[in-house]
């Protein structure tokens, strides 16, 4: 025979057991990934039982199993798991302790990658990244970590992944904050204001950004646009009034004509919140209040007499409605 014709021979003969070491490679291969898939999933039914019990050190055992033997499967969703596992055995209190310590270095490890992980498509899924991620952030307070720069990053990236939940925006307008970097704060909450409009929650976290600036105009354009967000929710329009009062009765600087203004407009902000619910208990008693108020400017004594006199009546008819919500006799 040709020698070429032998070699040919060889050579197909070579790509034949080269071709069977292959499927067979692949068999054996699905089938370890196939037993790791099984095993990971017994883990992991077993790791969730001990978590819902808090047995963290127990489930944190499992959870690493299910790692290790189902990494892209079922694993991904373990690693949020085991790092809110390690996260629940850490104590603040112990804080320099290297072994206690440790375990929030794991925790930190773990939420950042279920975060990389974790995808978007499957609700389940995106709900375990979002919570890996605000759990990432959680760990860099002042109690854990200590270290909010490096919550920035994270928060950034969770609005990019969500830019419609204005709650991301809301935990980074606090850090800048609290880090006094407060042009950044304001510019946080107005972009989570214009991410979701029509939240009443935006309105009312800018409105309370505002007042700890002591910005008195603009938490009260804030709270008006949140009122008319909502137009028929007597709490907007008491919550305006409870804000006209507490600037009013507390800041000593303003003029009697602009303590005035405030009074009324706190006023008629607790007369919209009664026309929407009249047994308003709360807005009755900051009426009251309001009234009380505008006597003490009030420099006629007969309006004066007539609005305490007013006050006096709204106080009574709060304090009926509290005592029939007490016996039940009430709505």
């Amino acid at each position: 025979m040709p020698s070429n014709w032998q070699n040919g021979g060889t050579m197909r003969s070579l790509s034949r057991v080269s071709i069977a070491v292959a499927l067979l490679t692949v068999l054996v291969t699905a089938g370890c990934s196939k037993v790791g898939s099984i095993k990971a999933m017994k883990s992991f039914k077993e790791a969730n039982q001990a978590y819902a019990q808090q047995d963290y050190k127990k489930a944190a055992g499992l959870y690493e199993e299910v790692i290790q033997n189902d990494p892209n499967g079922v694993g991904v969703q373990a690693y949020f798991f085991l790092g809110n596992s390690y996260d629940n055995l850490f104590k603040p209190s112990k804080r320099g302790d290297a072994e206690n310590d440790a375990l929030l270095t794991k925790a930190v490890a773990n939420y950042q990658k279920a975060a990389e992980a974790l995808g978007t498509t499957k609700p389940e899924d995106a709900k375990l990244k979002k919570l890996a991620l605000e759990y990432l952030v959680a760990s860099y307070r002042e109690d854990k970590l200590n270290d909010p720069a490096k919550a920035e990053p994270v928060l950034q990236n969770m609005i990019r992944i969500d830019p419609t939940d204005p709650t991301n925006y809301f935990v980074l307008a606090r850090l800048y904050e609290d880090a006094g970097v407060y042009d950044e704060a304001e510019k946080m909450l107005l972009a989570a204001k214009q991410a979701k409009p029509n939240d009443p929650a935006v309105y009312m976290t800018l409105a309370g950004y505002y007042n700890r600036q002591g910005e008195f105009e603009k938490t009260i354009v804030a709270l008006n646009e949140r009122a008319a967000k909502e137009p028929n929710n007597p709490e907007a329009f008491h919550t305006i009034a409870s804000y006209y009062w507490d600037e009013a009765s507390r800041d000593f600087k303003l003029k009697d004509t602009e303590k005035k203004d405030y009074i009324e407009k706190g006023i008629q902000a607790s007369d919209k919140a009664l026309q929407l619910k009249p047994d308003y208990m709360e807005a009755l008693v900051f009426k009251g209040l309001l009234l009380r108020l505008e006597a003490n400017v009030e420099k006629d004594p007969a309006k004066q007499q007539a609005l305490l006199k007013e006050a006096n009546v709204l106080r009574d008819k709060a304090e009926d409605l509290r005592k029939k919500k007490a016996s039940g006799t009430g709505d």
